[in-house]
């Protein structure tokens, strides 16, 4: 089974090659395609085949049995993985909102406002307002004009 398939599609697959493999001649028995099913699975459903093996006369179980069972394992496993989703964003939500006042919001890296630094940019990126030349501020133009003004 790869990462990330589906039970259905591994299923799918698996018997097409069953059914390829008895057209050629070989015969296989349910049991040893159950079998070797169950020990191709990937890590994720490893404690399920544990219990199947366990809990289940493995001659007698056929494949509609198994795949049914790793059915119903599969999306118990998704569902969980959701709803582990949307705790996590309820968490997130809750401590990203505003806070009200002073005192909120001053968690590691959270400052805001004066007070947090210089922070590094390039200016060859900054476009002048009087010349319209990039690599300077206005202020620092020297194109301007820098005439005193007398009352």
């Amino acid at each position: 089974m790869k990462e990330g398939e589906s039970v259905n599609s591994y299923f799918a697959r698996t018997l097409k090659i069953a059914k390829s493999m008895k057209a050629v001649g070989e015969t296989m028995k349910e049991n040893v395609i159950t079998a070797k099913i169950l020990r191709s699975m990937t890590i994720k459903f490893n404690y399920v085949v544990c219990s199947i093996e366990e809990s289940n006369n493995m001659d007698m179980m056929t494949i509609d049995e198994l795949q049914s069972s790793l059915l119903v394992h599969e999306q118990r496993m998704m569902m969980s993985v959701e709803e582990e989703q949307v705790m996590q964003t309820v968490v997130e939500d809750r401590n990203n909102g505003r806070g009200r006042g002073r005192g909120r919001g001053r968690g590691r890296g959270s400052f805001r406002g004066r007070g947090r630094g210089r922070q590094m940019f390039n200016k060859a990126d900054v476009e002048c307002f009087k010349c319209h030349r990039f690599g300077h501020f206005q202020y620092e133009c020297p194109m301007w004009e820098r005439k005193a003004n007398y009352a």
